[in-house]
């Protein structure tokens, strides 16, 4: 969560006006690029904004140059290649020749090859239409309904919450979760390696990519929580990594170019000092605790929720209930807030009573009422908090009916304003490029990760390591460090 914003900004995918992967490749229409430039601002708000540096100039430099490998434009300025500041892994590409990676995923590659070949397999996703696709499903699906899972119909037998699946409470990161069918992940993987080819570069460098997709696929899940962390993730906008990388393999045999350019030292110098995980400036997630230190406010999940930080929202989720937090200008009371946030929602205000209280010496004020969903009826609370500045903050929670807030009481009741030392103690993590020593090992390096569990886990994913690996002096690896 970046700021005080808005309770959303729509946003939508634009498809490709271009043509299936057997065809001949055409360039970008006039009206390819207007779409493209028209969505292009909110993506950019929706995913953190771009990350600036060495790092983004080098993955405009690569992505432009696998880019031109497509077809879809006469030169490489045509292409708008952004580095996001985003902590999930995640790329895609929309028409106008906009094709994107999050710093989080680039982290996870270990040379310019790989780089190349997530940013071609986006740009092979392009030039086969599946955004065109995959368009009108993204109409069809709401976005706080994709968050929630519920399919909200109605508030109290009011019809307009059903209008939210249309009007954009919403995020356009979530549109990005649809999932791609094998087949379309299949043509990107063929088109990403015919780019490979034709840039020069090593067209192993797909399966390599998808088996450390695959690798941190399966930490994640084994990380309490993580699965819940950051939707969009690229392993689940891509499904099945790990199926993938031995028919990639065979695709790369097949096409050629087996063991050329990957450009290791390149990619790490470019890489180094690379911010890793969550910005402290949009809040950060630390196991069940959400703390910002820019806006001083902390709140802690229940036991057993996952906690997923987009830039406009922190949402929160878990077998027992949903809840998403936000916040924006006050402009009265806070009941009338929380009458905003209801309409919000598609109703017409909050139907239940609104009730002010004291939360840990802040003024707030709260609402529950009924909705039906597909499954039944459901609980729908709003929590606000009155902050400074004619600011507030409010979570929106959805638990089985009969339950008011249920699992999210204790979350509710959390939410606090941070010291000054509390918020100077957030640091961030970065990348750190080292060079194996004589005697260092893998379980030594590790021990260098700034984390408080799976350290050998995470340095030997990072580092696309095998299980039975072994390092060499003057070999050059990549620990996870506090910045």
């Amino acid at each position: 969560m970046k700021r005080v914003v808005a309770w959303g900004v729509a946003a939508s995918l634009l498809g490709y006006a271009g043509y299936g992967a057997a065809q001949q490749l055409q360039s970008m229409s006039a009206a390819d690029k207007k779409a493209g430039a028209e969505a292009h601002p909110q993506l950019m708000q929706e995913f953190g904004g771009a990350f600036t540096g060495p790092a983004a100039t080098y993955v405009t430099g690569v992505g432009r140059k696998i880019a031109m490998q497509s077809g879809l434009a006469n030169s490489q300025s045509e292409f708008t290649i952004t580095l996001l500041n985003s902590p999930v892994n995640n790329a895609f590409a929309i028409p106008g020749g906009y094709v994107y990676t999050t710093r989080q995923l680039v982290g996870l590659m270990n040379d310019e090859a790989e780089l190349a070949s997530v940013l071609g397999h986006e740009v092979g996703h392009v030039a086969a239409r599946h955004s065109a696709k995959r368009q009108a499903a993204a109409q069809r699906n709401s976005v706080l309904g994709a968050l929630l899972g519920l399919g909200l119909g109605a508030i109290a037998g009011d019809s307009g919450l059903g209008q939210l699946l249309q009007e954009g409470a919403g995020q356009a990161a979530q549109l990005l979760t649809l999932r791609y069918s094998r087949k379309q992940e299949y043509e990107a993987d063929d088109l990403g390696v015919r780019y490979l080819l034709g840039a020069g570069y090593d067209t192993m460098a797909s399966s390599s990519m998808l088996a450390s997709l695959a690798a941190q696929t399966s930490l994640d899940a084994r990380d309490k929580g993580a699965e819940s962390r950051g939707l969009p993730e690229w392993a689940s906008t891509h499904p099945d990594p790990a199926g993938r990388v031995v028919r990639a393999r065979q695709k790369a045999q097949a096409a050629g170019g087996v063991g050329r350019a990957r450009n290791r030292d390149a990619f790490l110098n470019a890489i180094d000092g690379l911010l890793y995980g969550d910005d402290p400036k949009q809040g950060v997630v630390d196991g069940s605790s959400f703390r910002h230190p820019d806006l001083r406010i902390a709140f802690t999940a229940p036991q057993g929720f996952g906690i997923s930080n987009g830039t406009n929202a922190v949402s929160v989720s878990g077998s027992g209930g949903q809840a998403q937090f936000s916040g924006g200008k006050i402009g009265g009371s806070l009941q009338s807030y929380i009458d905003g946030v209801y309409r919000q929602l598609g109703g017409k205000g909050s139907v239940g009573e609104v009730q002010t209280t004291r939360i840990n010496g802040i003024d707030a004020a709260y609402s529950v009422t009924r909705a039906q969903t597909k499954q039944g009826q459901v609980d729908v609370g709003v929590v606000a908090y009155q902050m400074g500045g004619g600011n507030a903050y409010h979570f929106v929670t959805l638990a089985p009916a009969g339950r008011g807030f249920g699992p999210f009481s204790s979350m509710v009741q959390s939410f606090n304003r941070l010291t000054p030392a509390q918020a100077a103690a957030v640091r961030a993590r970065k990348i750190d490029v080292v060079t194996v020593k004589a005697g260092d090992t893998v379980q030594g390096l590790s021990q260098r990760m700034a984390y408080n569990n799976l350290k050998q886990e995470r340095f030997m994913t990072i580092n696309g390591l095998a299980a039975n690996a072994r390092l060499t002096p003057g070999q050059r690896v990549k620990l996870v460090v506090w910045g």
